[in-house]
């Protein structure tokens, strides 16, 4: 399903990964969901980005959300890379979230994952390093496409997840570079007068040479 829009109701793909055979929407529940894909395993980018997942996952864990990674190779690939990546950033410990098998390409091809420029061996194209978050709702709440070559940024997706969280329950929208515990923005649609009671603790305005506030 290439070309899927902010809102649109996630597939509910059934897969093979490192947890089992798994349903997407029976294993997110009531959580949020974060799926990420991968051009390969054992290459060196994508090894630290999921050791670098797995180190957050107690924070990403603290938000209600659940971690999924995904690419294209066998789920015994999948088994023995995740080892390794645990070897090298917390020897001892199991690898905390399911590893998704796609040797097939199934699930690449359905959501649109491909890097048309980066290949493999065999001249195929590599998943690209996506980013689809998932609502409770089982909808699409932000999709992020970085090629092959540029590595992931987890502390920006945390700080993302953050914003939607924060503004699915509050008719605010967070600003430039915000952090949780910034101030935020009322949006322009509201009246002063509503946002004034919606917001009793305060709100402030500036003026601008346009006349706008």
């Amino acid at each position: 399903m290439q070309g899927m829009l902010l809102g649109d109701v996630f597939p509910n793909f059934e897969a093979d990964s490192t947890f089992g055979q798994m349903k997407l929407h029976d294993f997110l529940g009531d959580s949020w969901g974060v799926l990420f894909s991968h051009p390969g395993d054992f290459t060196p980018v994508c090894t630290i980005e999921l050791g670098r997942a797995a180190q957050l996952s107690p924070e990403f864990s603290k938000r209600n959300v659940k971690l999924m990674a995904l690419s294209v190779d066998s789920l015994q690939e999948h088994h023995d890379w995740s080892k390794l990546v645990m070897s090298l950033h917390e020897p001892g410990s199991q690898f905390p979230f399911p590893i998704i098998a796609d040797d097939r390409r199934e699930l690449v091809e359905k959501l649109g994952m491909l890097d048309p420029e980066e290949k493999d061996r065999n001249g195929m194209p590599l998943s690209a390093r996506c980013v689809f978050v998932i609502g409770p709702d089982k909808k699409l709440k932000l999709s992020i496409l970085y090629p092959a070559t540029t590595g992931r940024n987890f502390d920006e997706i945390l700080r993302v997840i953050d914003s939607l969280q924060l503004t699915a329950h509050n008719r605010v929208a967070t600003p430039v570079d915000w952090r949780p515990g910034n101030s935020v923005m009322v949006p322009p649609r509201i009246p002063e007068t509503e946002a004034a009671t919606l917001f009793p603790a305060g709100i402030y305005t500036k003026d601008l040479p346009s006349g706008k506030k």
